[in-house]
């Protein structure tokens, strides 16, 4: 699903709120050449990743044990990333906040969801407040999800410099249109 959306050639991608590696590992493990970053707050979370990441001998992945809200303000990882994923971290806008301060213009945010009524048209103006471009929405059925999607943003201009605002902000206050 989300390798369809994917530049075919090496790529660096960060998976938001990895929690116990999807969609970010099997990403890696289809395509190898990918530089994977994956942020998890969790700390038992981002052990097991760590662990994880070993028992498949995987190389060129760093896990961040950090809140992605922290990660996007860092100089190392602002808009350093080709791709931004996430699956079910959290309303779409608060996604587009923890997501794109990380995506470099030029890049895209896929963001696996659960269709809910009116989630996209809610996220619209944060999309453009953060400099990104609604794409598509595409469907992205699966064995275990029947009304599953992929929501593909476009990084078109850089992320304010405010933001992401602190850890907690984003999903207290969702930016509105």
């Amino acid at each position: 699903m989300l390798l369809d959306h994917l530049p075919p050639d090496p790529l660096s991608v960060v998976d938001v709120g990895s929690g116990g590696g999807l969609p970010g590992l099997p990403l890696k493990m289809a395509r190898p050449s990918l530089a994977l970053a994956l942020i998890e707050a969790n700390r038992r979370k981002a052990a097991f990743l760590v662990q994880a990441v070993a028992q498949l001998g995987l190389t060129g992945v760093e896990v961040l044990p950090r809140r992605a809200e922290d990660v996007g303000r860092d100089p190392i990882h602002r808009e350093r990333y080709d791709v931004a994923v996430a699956r079910a971290v959290a309303s779409l806008p608060v996604l587009v906040e923890l997501c794109l301060p990380l995506v470099a213009v030029g890049g895209r945010m896929l963001a696996m969801k659960t269709p809910v009524a009116g989630e996209v048209d809610s996220a619209r103006a944060a999309i453009e407040r953060l400099g990104g471009r609604l794409e598509t929405v595409a469907a992205a059925p699966s064995e275990a999800r029947t009304r599953g999607q992929v929501v593909v943003v476009a990084k078109v201009a850089p992320t304010p410099a405010e933001f992401p605002r602190r850890p907690g902000v984003p999903g207290r206050r969702p930016l509105a249109g």
